[in-house]
């Protein structure tokens, strides 16, 4: 096992990114194909950046990736990243101006996890909390026809999560990444064609 947990983390250090997450995403995009040159990606809970850095790699320079967590980060982004130190919970005034100028996105995407307290009941608790205010900004954010993505730790009451997500988009996917840790409860639900009607901003992206 921990064999299988050091191939992700040296790889990782090999290939300059600041944490393991990052073939999660890339495994995600290999499955589902959502990024697109030119797109405007939201990145929620993004610290310490590798799932910023994956996204840049795959939007391009004409992208754009605005990625935001409550910790802060000394990973050093390309021009075509912004990062904010910021509450999803409890958003600034600065950064609901920044969504609005580079917003609506064609990805929203969460990898936020809450602080763990050993409790498996309490922590999925909370997990369901992220992704319920993740789903909340996705739906005021995302471009029609937009994608979502979610990590979440699957606990009794998944169907909170679910049944919102298959109202507002065309297809709802699973998905459990190899380079997940076997021994982790995380999933990672994404939320294909975005039936909103955010249509204005970023549209020129191509969907090739």
């Amino acid at each position: 096992m921990k064999e299988y947990r050091d191939h992700y983390f040296l790889k990782a250090k090999r290939e300059n990114y600041p944490a393991r997450s990052v073939y999660k995403l890339k495994e995600l995009d290999g499955k589902f194909k959502m990024f697109r040159r030119g797109m405007r990606v939201l990145d929620l809970g993004a610290a310490p950046g590798s799932w910023s850095l994956g996204a840049a790699e795959k939007v391009g320079p004409s992208g754009l990736v605005l990625g935001c967590d409550l910790q802060t980060t000394e990973t050093a982004f390309p021009g075509n990243v912004i990062f904010m130190q910021e509450d999803v919970f409890n958003r600034s005034p600065a950064f609901e101006a920044r969504l609005a100028e580079l917003g609506p996105f064609h990805i929203v995407m969460s990898d936020m996890a809450p602080r763990t307290t050993g409790t498996k009941f309490t922590d999925q608790a909370r997990s369901l909390e992220l992704c319920l205010e993740a789903l909340a900004v996705a739906e005021q954010w995302l471009l029609r026809d937009g994608s979502f993505i979610v990590k979440i730790f699957m606990g009794p009451d998944v169907q909170e999560l679910l049944q919102p997500m298959r109202k507002m988009f065309r297809s709802v996917k699973s998905f459990k990444p190899k380079s997940s840790r076997p021994e982790s409860k995380e999933t990672f639900f994404v939320g294909l064609g975005f039936k909103g009607s955010c249509t204005t901003a970023g549209a020129d992206a191509t969907s090739a």
